[in-house]
């Protein structure tokens, strides 16, 4: 496989056959899946647009990912990486679109569609005062993923007492400069309607107010019809953070899926499980797959297709393609409970293997870690990959385990067969802890009570969020058991980013903490070079790790906002926290699974009055 340029470029799309599309710029493969994905809006100078879904895309040329594990999770036959630009093209695989289609001239002031501006050739350029536009800075779009322009003739004309959208008159958008609030938007009509500012949109019921509804609108999708839509439409910044939030999925490659005929087989099975097994055998013989793995037959390979037909037959995607609050769960079982059990067993690196997955014990007992702090395994991961797919989008609120299938905004008109996704190689170091100790711990009446405050405030939370009345309300996870892992997992990782050199966002948490998992694992999260020669592999060495788990137990105990901090009943967005704050455990959110929600420094060193012991203290 030829390497694969680092960055892709996105175009605009021709408005006739016959026109080359225009090039906008270039961000990178994974900003198409984590910043700048399907449905997102990206500034290019002094225009904006929109990234279309897949179905638009060229993938002829786009490298294959493999990971059956998360494939079958999702309901897709496998991933692709988004295309990359190649020198000899006009054109590249990912397309756009110009959206909002509202631009502004800060000259005239003018307000209108952007083809009404007349503007020359692969420019933004008002046609009369040649100054470059300004694309609209308002949206409106609803929680079901919906997005249209902000509707600014009904502004300016509310209570006129017309609705036909029509009165002959030029749009006008202008900022007095005399604040910096809304109040100093202005928007007028040359038909003498008085100009109105800004003030008061971003109100939850202000669309409403003005009888406008949910156009049910998907400019991110060709041809897409509109839909049947009942959520009220809510005003948002055009770079607010609420346009778009990415659903991803991610998991490890782990053995048998990462080494052996398994990894051999991967990236050939979509053509494998379409033939044969005689066609099979041919296609080995003519590409000499075995050439470098004397070991494996070809009826080895037969085997592995054979075996990986079967898993697919065997899958319990819904029939109507949805999975919604069944697949987070499923996802946490099957995901989550396969990566542990690969962690807590050694797997050795063997020579002339291409390996994915190598973890081992470190050479030096743990057992001053059990005795001092509990820790009953610590497993060095000397090499592991990574997949994340985007999976779909929100809009207006975050995503929640509670959502139903309506706020799924597709990525693409029909269900797609594949999605889009990168890898990312590291290493990490696995902790686990003593679970007798920890059982005794966590049945103590004063855990199961403050524990019982933050899973009820999630759950009031995910009880608000869950729209659909026949589908089940999902349990929080928020148990004594979770809430130490994760809070561990934060310390350390704020720890090694001191001891280290590390910064924290490029290292991310797993946590393993339902049913009888006990375990984290702290690992690289950067495709780029952070940590990936040894630096957080040797941080799980026994007496290195001893020293900073200390370390960070000691800067737990105490944080700069306390009393306050240790004190509260509850804290952060919803009252999902207790005992933490931005001084003490509070993380990037590129290294938080769980959005900085669910942490509680309690657990790890207790309070000071003694009333609730900490894991470490008891």
């Amino acid at each position: 496989m030829s390497p694969v340029p680092p960055r892709a470029r996105r175009r605009g799309l021709p408005s006739t056959p016959a026109r080359t599309a225009r090039k906008l710029g270039e961000i990178r493969r994974a900003q198409l899946i984590t910043t700048y994905g399907v449905g997102a809006m990206i500034a290019v100078e002094n225009e904006s647009f929109l990234v279309r879904g897949i179905d638009s895309w060229d993938i002829s040329e786009a490298p294959s990912i493999s990971e059956p594990r998360l494939a079958r999770q999702l309901g897709v036959s496998g991933f692709r990486m988004p295309p990359a630009p190649a020198p000899d093209r006009a054109r590249d695989g990912v397309r756009a679109v110009r959206f909002p289609e509202m631009y502004s001239c800060p000259h005239c002031h003018q307000l209108q569609q952007f083809r009404r501006f007349n503007s020359p050739g692969n420019k933004a350029e008002c046609s009369t005062c040649q100054e470059s536009l300004v694309p609209s800075r308002f949206v409106i779009a609803c929680t079901h993923g919906h997005l249209a322009d902000f509707p600014y003739w009904k502004w300016v004309h509310r209570g006129k007492g017309t609705n036909s959208g029509v009165c002959g008159g030029q749009l006008t958008f202008r900022a007095d400069g005399s604040t910096a609030s809304l109040r100093a938007v202005l928007i007028g009509c040359s038909c003498g309607a008085e100009e109105v500012s800004m003030e008061g949109a971003f109100r939850r019921q202000a669309l409403r107010e003005l009888g406008i509804r949910c156009d049910g609108r998907r400019p991110w999708l060709k041809d897409a019809p509109a839909e049947t839509c009942q959520e009220p439409p809510r005003t948002l910044q055009r770079g607010s953070s609420s346009v778009w939030f990415p659903v991803m999925y991610s998991a490890l490659s782990i053995p048998p899926w990462s080494q052996g005929i398994a990894r051999l087989v991967a990236p050939y099975y979509d053509v494998f499980k379409q033939e044969d097994n005689a066609a099979i055998k041919a296609f080995v013989r003519m590409q000499k797959l075995l050439r470098h793995h004397p070991n494996f037959s070809e009826d080895d390979v037969v085997a592995e297709v054979e075996r990986r037909r079967a898993e697919e037959t065997d899958g319990t995607e819904p029939s109507d393609g949805t999975k919604g609050i069944a697949q987070a769960r499923d996802y946490r079982r099957e995901i989550y409970e396969g990566e542990y059990r690969s962690l807590t067993k050694p797997h050795p690196e063997v020579a002339e293997q291409e390996q994915e997955f190598v973890c081992e014990p470190p050479t030096a007992p743990v057992d001053a870690l059990r005795s001092t702090h509990g820790l009953a395994q610590v497993m060095l991961i000397k090499r592991l990959r990574e997949v994340r797919a985007l999976q779909s989008f929100r809009r207006v609120e975050e995503p929640s385990p509670a959502d139903s299938a309506l706020r799924e905004a597709a990525i693409s008109l029909a269900k797609p067969s594949w999605l889009p996704a990168f890898e990312v190689s590291g290493e990490g170091v696995f902790v686990r802890l003593d679970t007798e100790r920890l059982r005794s711990w966590e049945q103590e009446p004063a855990q199961v009570a403050r524990a019982a405050r933050i899973r009820a405030n999630h759950e009031k939370l995910l009880a608000s969020r869950a729209t659909d009345s026949t589908k089940p309300v999902p349990s929080s996870p928020a148990t004594p058991r979770f809430l130490l892992l994760h809070a561990l997992a934060h310390i350390l990782i704020n720890e090694w980013s001191l001891d280290g050199g590390y910064p924290a966002a490029s290292l991310r948490e797993r946590i393993y903490g339902e049913h009888d998992m006990a375990g984290l694992l702290i690992y690289t999260a950067t495709s780029d070079s952070a940590g990936s020669l040894g630096g957080v592999v040797a941080q799980g060495e026994p007496d290195r790790l001893q020293g900073s788990l200390r370390s960070a137990l000691h800067r737990a105990s105490w944080c700069s906002n306390d009393p306050l901090c240790m004190e509260s009943e509850a804290s952060g967005a919803d009252s999902l926290n207790v005992a933490a704050c931005h001084a003490c455990l509070l993380l990037p959110e590129t290294s938080c699974e769980n959005n900085n929600i669910l942490l509680d420094r309690a657990v790890l060193v207790g309070t000071p009055d003694g009333r609730f012991p900490g894991f470490f203290t008891h």
